[in-house]
């Protein structure tokens, strides 16, 4: 066992969009700050699982006709920087900036960095979590910390420490399917502009006759920064547990496969694509949903169909609830009506009687419904900013994070630029 000698006010494990923004914050916040990550970069599921575009998470207020973005704050920042790059055309942005942008942010506020350390275990005592343990090449290492934010997507920090997690849906444990993303070159441009709205036509035409195993009903292709070349989102892996380290071997090995046939589909029936070729599929499976916190507050999907307003509200959301059949094809879809949106209570990013251990991202404390909508990456940096900013106040004022004025937090947010509601 390697024991880090320096201790940190927060130490956060994950260094997707949710961590980012949670370490971007908490150090904003005058916290001495570690963030860890598994891979080699900062970003998460555009960096490691080829995750692109940005959904959309705004909306037209009835009253003035305007179109308001509900994700702002940190998330607006890293969107200025992609733009004055030249690295994002609308919503699809190319990730190598992201990387760079990210890692710049952090040299500027002054957060560590820790690369290519993937979480282990943890220490805990009492209601309070005392240290991390991860493993890298200087081996096992033993980090300390006041307070914790677990950004990793799985709760493994929460699960480790032995707060309660559920997995997937409640009536089997199912979660929504994985899929490995990839994208593909040669593709001719103008044919593919032609062809873009037939190729999910095409592709049931191909699967009636028997040629195709995807479970998938539709295909997404999406247009990225660079001319001729595409991205894919449209393997389907399902009833496979994203966090049994054999079962997801499996599925990126059953990914992999349904990767090749759909470029072959794409080869054989969709003019522009002869001559194309796959050019590179994402280093990690992406992973839509696995555990989540059972935390002070369970969100729903009644309270998000509601339009609920929290008194404790710290970030807003109206991505549809995108509910991706977990045990085969069909997608089912609640969009909100122009001019409604959500809020997310910061109870829900609490486990259930934690004292210093904050959640943030996709496993949060929501039901599989609500997880369906606030699971993508503006809304999950919305919450992991609202989870450094709690984390950083928790510990200037020496008092646990379920005791965080939350008129404080809030006031905070709003003045560091982000939507509560």
């Amino acid at each position: 066992m390697v024991i880090n000698m320096e201790k940190y006010d927060i130490i956060i494990v994950g260094g997707g969009f949710a961590g980012s923004g949670a370490a971007l914050a908490a150090a904003r916040g005058g916290a001495r700050v570690l963030l860890v990550e598994r891979s080699n970069c900062l970003g998460g599921a555009p960096s490691n699982m080829a995750i692109n575009p940005f959904m959309r998470n705004s909306t037209r207020m009835n009253e003035t006709g305007e179109q308001v973005e509900l994700s702002r704050g940190i998330l607006e920042e890293i969107i200025r920087d992609l733009e004055s790059m030249n690295a994002m055309r609308k919503n699809v942005f190319n990730p190598e900036y992201l990387k760079i942008i990210l890692n710049r942010k952090m040299q500027e506020a002054g957060v560590k960095l820790l690369f290519n350390s993937f979480f282990v275990s943890c220490e805990k005592e009492g209601k309070r979590v005392k240290s991390v343990n991860v493993a890298n090449k200087s081996g096992i290492v033993k980090l300390e910390a006041d307070y914790f934010i677990d950004a990793t997507g799985d709760a493994d920090v929460a699960y480790a420490a032995g707060f309660p997690t559920r997995l997937g849906r409640q009536s089997d444990n199912l979660c929504q399917p994985m899929t490995l993303c990839f994208s593909i070159a040669g593709v001719d441009p103008v044919l593919f502009e032609e062809q873009h709205y037939n190729i999910c036509k095409i592709w049931l035409e191909e699967k009636k006759k028997g040629y195709i195993k995807n479970p998938m009903d539709g295909i997404m292709v999406f247009h990225t920064v660079f001319p001729g070349i595409v991205q894919l989102n449209a393997t389907r892996v399902i009833k496979k547990n994203p966090v049994d380290a054999w079962e997801l071997t499996q599925a990126e090995i059953e990914a992999r496969e349904q990767a090749f046939e759909l470029h072959d589909f794409l080869v054989r029936c969709v003019p522009g694509f002869e001559n194309s070729r796959i050019l590179s599929t994402a280093s990690l499976i992406g992973v839509r949903e696995s555990r989540m916190i059972d935390g002070e507050h369970i969100l729903t999907a009644e309270e998000l169909m509601d339009c609920t307003r929290f008194s404790d509200s710290i970030a807003c959301g109206n991505y549809d609830i995108d509910i991706h059949n977990p045990c085969g094809s069909g997608t089912s879809h609640y969009f909100f009506p122009e001019g409604q949106y959500y809020t997310i209570p910061y109870r829900s990013l609490i486990p259930k009687d934690s004292e210093n251990l904050l959640v943030a991202g996709r496993c949060i404390s929501a039901t599989h419904e609500a997880q369906a909508s606030i699971r993508i990456m503006r809304i999950v940096c919305s919450l992991g900013e609202a989870a450094g900013t709690a984390a950083a106040i928790a510990h200037r004022d020496n008092v646990s994070v379920m005791n965080v004025d939350i008129k404080k937090l809030q006031n905070t947010l709003v003045a560091n630029g982000a939507f509560i509601g």
